[in-house]
């Protein structure tokens, strides 16, 4: 598999002996992300035999305990684990200070770097970008300052058709150009098209993280037409009114932003904890967006 989410957390902010708070490992082609650190993250990706040293970078939603009071324990863990390579943390400005502040009174000194790449509260846009994968934030509707993120693939290159290009007389220099769509030329002048010893490239896949949030127009539009989408579903109909006061969503308002943003596949979390199970969220979701399902704790969603 060449990008899969795996869901380490999907409760909300009381952890309960079926859920974690929120913590989600995304594989992107030989990248490694962490998408929020709620409590007890670390132990969720060990049970989950992911290799946190790979780690490459961690995006923090907002500065709610339950999605980043995990997070110092893991800086810590990989320290004694050995670490040398730096890690870049993407948030809120004071996530930095707060992370300083308690490595500095535990008398931590952790033998690689933190680089912190600030979010400003008004900020949507990239974030990180390689020749792989980009990455983007968007202002979501909640308490405080809170970001989602989506995780697009860039089109990735043609396939090489070994055999026709043994027989074509080309160089393996002209390898990469015939890869990139581009015609190349033989020592004879003759044109070569990149449709003869390439394939299509695969598809491209994409995914968004839609952290805690009332419904938002804002979101759809970035989101449209992701294959999955991570939202938020804290309620069910019958809690409507909690949902208002604590600027979260229920099932039926994370379908509809599906529904909207025409996505692939839904994945609903961050359910309260008055919850036994998912079964009215799910009745209630898939009556707006049939393709919607429950995040559950350990479940690989390959895209």
């Amino acid at each position: 598999m060449s990008f899969y989410v795996q869901f380490l957390g999907t409760g909300s902010a009381l952890p309960t002996a079926r859920q974690h708070p929120t913590s989600q490992y995304i594989f992107c082609q030989n990248r490694h992300f962490l998408m929020d650190c709620g409590e007890a993250t670390q132990i969720q990706l060990r049970i989950r035999k992911v290799k946190i040293q790979k780690l490459d970078a961690i995006f923090i939603s907002h500065l709610h305990g339950d999605h980043y009071f995990g997070l110092v324990g893991l800086l810590s863990s990989m320290h004694l684990l050995g670490r040398k390579k730096p890690i870049a943390i993407y948030g809120p400005e004071l996530l930095q200070k707060i992370v300083r502040l308690q490595l500095e009174i535990a008398g931590a000194r952790l033998a690689y770097d933190l680089i912190f790449q600030h979010i400003a509260d008004d900020f949507e846009g990239v974030v990180y970008e390689d020749n792989v994968i980009k990455v983007s934030t968007f202002k979501l509707k909640h308490k405080i300052p809170t970001h989602g993120f989506v995780f697009r693939e860039k089109e990735k290159e043609r396939s090489l058709l070994v055999e026709k290009f043994k027989t074509s007389g080309l160089s393996i220099q002209q390898i990469p150009d015939l890869k990139r769509g581009k015609d190349v030329v033989d020592e004879k002048g003759e044109r070569h098209s990149f449709k003869k010893y390439t394939r299509k490239p695969k598809p491209r896949f994409s995914y968004a993280f839609c952290s805690d949030t009332a419904y938002s127009k804002n979101t759809i539009k970035w989101i449209k037409g992701v294959d999955v989408l991570y939202h938020e579903a804290t309620f069910t109909k019958k809690d409507k009114e909690r949902s208002v006061q604590t600027k979260h969503s229920t099932a039926t308002e994370a379908a509809t932003v599906a529904k909207e943003a025409e996505v692939g596949r839904l994945y609903f979390g961050h359910l309260s904890a008055r919850y036994d199970n998912a079964n009215q969220h799910l009745l209630e979701a898939r009556a707006i967006f049939p393709e919607s399902f429950e995040a559950v704790e350990g479940d690989v969603v390959k895209l």
